[in-house]
């Protein structure tokens, strides 16, 4: 069939919509309408390093949208069924067999390969040339998509997709780090540095969770929120001379837990060093950081990192959906939504931190 994608061509290029062809489903496939796709941070980091061999490639790994077929294999869904879409695993291995699908042994050959695992693309430009694609075993920057059982999860019809597409990567990740990880007790104080997505969905599952919240952020709308949603206080980190200090005289000594979503060495470092003794960090952002060891090594630190928030993704989906309805999880305040024509001013938007989490509609 015929559908409008945005590709990306040149490492560092633009996304650009266009028609291309896509294959009717295989039998372990899901054909799936994209009615919102989510831009992710991690979709313009990739974009930027992306193989040119692997070129032109279409992104996109937070999508919801409406089952329109089914491959012969594919059980548990049907046409018709509102869907949420997320990360592939294989089902298979020592780590899936074992709960734990966010560290799939093959989660970069499923995710990131550019292609089917058997080096198959299921794209092609509208002249026969191969297009890459099946990111996140998905590429919802498109109005629609092949996915499989594994990364396509069941949601309420009436759930809106605007709300619905970040709930796969970026919303999983932020609750999941706070709820599944790090389990603070009611009382717990938790330094989250990046008040993007990732960041202010972790803040919102610590103040549900009745931690003392600080968040750290150089952006000022963003730190506004960070406050909006319940954080104690928020900490600007250009005009702050000594953000540890500032974070141990906030929280009486250190924060027992920190989460750092920016991958950045300078907020790895602070966050090591505001610390108290026997704490945890969990990182969640990409990035090359270099940090002191002494300090880990002398105040006991845990450092753990955190791939989509660990658990399952059916159930951890399904929690979120549910804490949205309950008035703990305001996703709507998170949101900027922007026609799927517009997808490079959304991306120049978030890249640029004028929007948290810009969503595409179709």
């Amino acid at each position: 069939m015929r559908i409008r994608a945005a590709l990306v061509r040149t490492p560092g290029g633009p996304f650009v919509t266009q028609e291309v062809e896509l294959e009717r489903p295989r039998p372990d496939e899901i054909l799936v309408r994209i009615t919102a796709a989510s831009i992710c941070h991690t979709d313009l980091i990739m974009r930027q390093v992306w193989p040119p061999q692997r070129l032109p490639m279409v992104f996109g790994h937070e999508g919801a949208g409406v089952v329109e077929a089914v491959g012969d294999a594919v059980t548990g869904f049907v046409p018709g069924d509102t869907v949420c879409l997320t990360y592939r695993s294989c089902g298979d291995c020592a780590q899936c067999s074992t709960g734990e699908p966010a560290y799939c042994e093959r989660s970069g050959l499923l995710n990131a390969g550019g292609t089917r695992p058997d080096s198959t693309t299921p794209l092609s430009g509208t002249d026969g040339t191969p297009v890459h694609g099946q990111f996140f075993g998905q590429s919802a920057f498109a109005t629609h998509c092949l996915t499989t059982e594994s990364n396509t999860v069941k949601i309420p019809a009436d759930f809106p997709a605007t709300l619905a597409a970040p709930l796969g990567c970026s919303v999983q990740t932020g609750v999941g780090t706070v709820s599944t990880v790090l389990r603070p007790a009611p009382g717990a104080t938790l330094a989250v540095f990046g008040a993007g997505s990732v960041g202010l969905s972790a803040v919102m599952a610590a103040v549900a969770a009745d931690c003392t919240v600080i968040a750290v952020d150089p952006v000022a709308a963003r730190r506004a929120l960070a406050r909006e949603l319940g954080a104690t206080a928020a900490v600007d980190p250009t005009t702050e001379d000594d953000v540890a200090a500032a974070l141990q005289d906030l929280t009486g000594g250190g924060p027992q837990y920190a989460i750092d979503t920016t991958g950045q060495a300078t907020a790895v470092s602070q966050a090591v060093s505001a610390l108290r003794k026997r704490s945890t960090l969990a990182l969640v952002g990409l990035g090359t950081a270099q940090f002191d060891t002494m300090p880990v090594i002398t105040k006991g630190i845990t450092i753990r990192g955190v791939t989509e928030g660990d658990g399952l993704p059916a159930a951890n989906i399904a929690r979120l959906v549910q804490l949205h309805r309950q008035g703990v999880l305001p996703l709507e305040k998170l949101v900027a939504a922007f026609p799927f024509k517009d997808i490079e001013a959304a991306a120049e938007a978030a890249a640029s931190g004028q929007v948290v989490k810009p969503v595409l509609t179709l």
